[in-house]
């Protein structure tokens, strides 16, 4: 982009396209990080995940 070798019009399509890139990882990294605070132990003591209810998500699609 800083290099002034593609046209403006190349230059506006690759910005939407990262910036597509950026709410797809970012509802990525979201569910996990939902997924980590839902882990819980079992009464073996192994880490299982429990079931999200659907208010609890938060989460928005992309």
């Amino acid at each position: 982009m800083e290099s002034d070798e593609l046209p403006l019009e190349q230059l506006l399509a690759r910005f939407e396209e990262g910036t597509k890139l950026v709410r797809v990882c970012q509802a990525r990294l979201a569910e996990a990080e939902l997924k980590i605070q839902v882990l819980e132990k079992n009464l073996a003591g192994e880490p299982t995940l429990r079931p999200v209810a659907a208010g609890e998500a938060g989460v928005a699609s992309v």
